[in-house]
């Protein structure tokens, strides 16, 4: 596919992009090579190959989701503009 300058305008106005004129020649040079290094990707054979889900066999190793209260209701409402000892006060914001 070759990329000129009036589809790097449509892709532009597509994507709410404002490009100058400057912009709008790199942009064409930058898609031309991504496009041509698809080309080359194609070239290859890929048959025995399995898609990849991840880059990595890394494996995140998260802590344990376990429910606390390290809060205590005292020093959530310390700082808190308006409150009664309970909760914090808010406007009146339905009718």
């Amino acid at each position: 596919m070759k990329i000129d300058q009036k589809t790097v305008k449509n892709i532009a106005h597509l994507a709410r992009l404002e490009l100058s004129e400057q912009e709008e020649v790199k942009m064409v040079e930058d898609l031309s090579k991504i496009l041509n290094w698809m080309d080359q990707l194609k070239e290859l054979d890929t048959t025995n190959v399995e898609p990849l889900t991840h880059m990595s066999e890394e494996v995140n190793v998260f802590r344990e989701d376990v429910a606390k209260n390290e809060l205590s209701r005292e020093k959530g409402l310390k700082n808190a503009p308006s409150q009664n000892g309970e909760y914090f006060q808010v406007p009146k914001v339905i009718e």
